[in-house]
């Protein structure tokens, strides 16, 4: 089984498109209301602010400047900047950049390595769970298993692992990198930010757990 350390700010000061693929294999652990779930990150996707970066993201939620939805983005590394998706699913971001840029990974499939039945019981509220895969594939269904919500949990620290109502997470790296991952472009993102343009998302290759591709609306390659 591989080591697992605990994250630092430093770990995650690097640009997203940097620190993205550094993150499969990685830990998430939350406690939410005295129940602990452990996922195992196996698809990932970078997302860069306004001015960050040599290329300009038009699929990031910060890439006209701060604002309150995406103000965690602009943050302290290591923070998780939870927002809500299709006024349903709470997605998780890990809040990565050098200081005075935005920039967030996000998590968006994994493993449930403990807390199995926690993680179930969180999915079957929002729907049907027909595999054990498919309990953290895809982020909606991997922020229902974590326990973390939008708005009450935006900005916990993944690093120091303090509480926010009543939720505490903490983000362990692997020591050693998969031995293979793979890239491609982005997961239902429109225009040319979900083209080949932007191979901005990572993956470990062949795990069952990994979310399927689907173009966005208006991604057709140029």
């Amino acid at each position: 089984m591989t080591a697992h350390v605990p994250a630092t700010r430093d770990d995650l000061t690097a640009l997203p498109l940097e620190v993205a693929p550094r993150l499969l294999d990685a830990h998430l652990e939350t406690v939410v209301a005295g129940e602990r779930v452990v996922l195992r990150i196996t698809e990932v996707e970078a997302y860069h602010g306004r001015g960050t970066g040599e290329v300009a993201d038009p699929g990031s939620h910060a890439r006209m400047g701060r604002t309150a939805r995406n103000a965690t983005m602009w943050g302290e590394p290591g923070h998780l900047y939870v927002y809500l998706s299709h006024g349903i699913h709470s997605c998780v971001n890990v809040v990565c950049a050098p200081e005075g840029l935005a920039g967030g990974v996000l998590l968006r499939a994994g493993e449930v390595i403990d807390g199995a039945e926690t993680a179930l019981r969180r999915r079957l509220v929002r729907g049907v769970v027909r595999a054990p895969r498919d309990l953290a594939r895809g982020p909606g269904r991997l922020g229902d298993a974590s326990g973390l919500r939008h708005p009450v949990h935006d900005g916990i620290d993944a690093v120091t692992g303090a509480e926010l109502a009543g939720a505490r997470a903490r983000l362990l790296l692997a020591v050693a990198p998969p031995p293979l991952i793979a890239t491609g472009p982005r997961v239902g993102v429109a225009g040319v930010a979900g083209t080949s343009a932007f191979p901005w998302r990572f993956w470990i290759p062949g795990d069952e757990t990994v979310s399927p591709f689907r173009p966005g609306r208006g991604a057709t390659e140029v």
